[in-house]
């Protein structure tokens, strides 16, 4: 064997290990770039800090705006829950009443589109 076990351990933990790096640069990236309050200069100090000194650059953004970095998540899923919340409420109170879908269903079975079993069905449900 040409490769011994703990070779192929090491290995395996580099190669993680800078899978790791690569989605916390990415995460670091995203957070920053996403942010309203700083302009274009300081997120160009940090990318340029964090390519020359990456460990220290990214693990200094890390601690300095961890804290934001949450909170700035937060108000993210709680805008994107919001959205969809409200979109929910548009369909389901844009929707037809029952009275419209038995007419829907009467009118599609008046015109051979389904069959007496499919209407009943159907009417079973709208009036549940």
């Amino acid at each position: 064997m040409d490769y011994p076990l703990l070779d192929v351990m090491w290995s395996m933990v580099v190669f993680f290990s800078w899978i790791l790096w690569i989605w916390l640069l990415i995460v670091v990236y995203t957070d920053m770039f996403r942010r309203p309050d700083i302009g274009g200069g300081a997120k160009a100090a940090w990318v340029v800090f964090s390519l020359l000194v990456p460990f220290i650059g990214v693990f200094a953004y890390l601690i300095t705006q961890g804290r934001g970095m949450g909170e700035r998540r937060m108000d993210l899923e709680r805008a994107q829950r919001a959205a969809v919340d409200d979109h929910i409420r548009t369909v389901a109170t844009s929707s037809s009443s029952g009275a419209d879908e038995l007419a829907k269903a009467h009118d599609l079975l008046d015109r051979g589109v389904i069959t007496g079993e499919e209407y009943a069905t159907m009417k079973r449900k709208v009036l549940a």
